[in-house]
């Protein structure tokens, strides 16, 4: 499978797993020439009964590939989720004020099944 292909595949199960976790999709893949988000999401549960917008990064890996899914996190790839969500934002002001970016690293097994879902909230503060 190529990385493409293993990227759209981890989207897939973390916008799942997402939802189980109870919060609501609202977008996925959305673009812009500098940048990428991969799921735009409401976090209803964020705590205090305010709704959080939400964009998250996925990062799928092979299990016993050399690098992990969180660290193939880079700051130049924190930044450019920043200046994507900013953007989001900005075309969508009838959303919550609150942002925040959540990270969901995936380990897939030989069978392509998800062996370990992570998920990191606010790996910007």
């Amino acid at each position: 499978m190529d990385n493409l292909s293993l990227g759209r595949l981890g989207e897939k199960i973390a916008s799942e797993y997402l939802s189980r976790e109870g919060y609501k999709i609202l977008e996925m893949n959305f673009q812009k020439r500098w940048g990428e988000i991969d799921i735009v999401a409401l976090d209803p549960s964020a705590g205090s009964g305010q709704v959080t917008l939400v964009f998250v990064e996925v990062k799928t890996r092979m299990k016993g590939d050399f690098i992990s899914p969180e660290e193939s996190m880079s700051s130049h790839k924190i930044s450019s989720l920043k200046k994507s969500a900013y953007f989001y934002k900005a075309k969508h002001p009838e959303l919550p004020e609150a942002l925040r970016i959540d990270f969901v690293g995936i380990e897939m097994n030989n069978n392509l099944k998800p062996e370990r879902i992570n998920l990191i909230k606010n790996i910007t503060g």
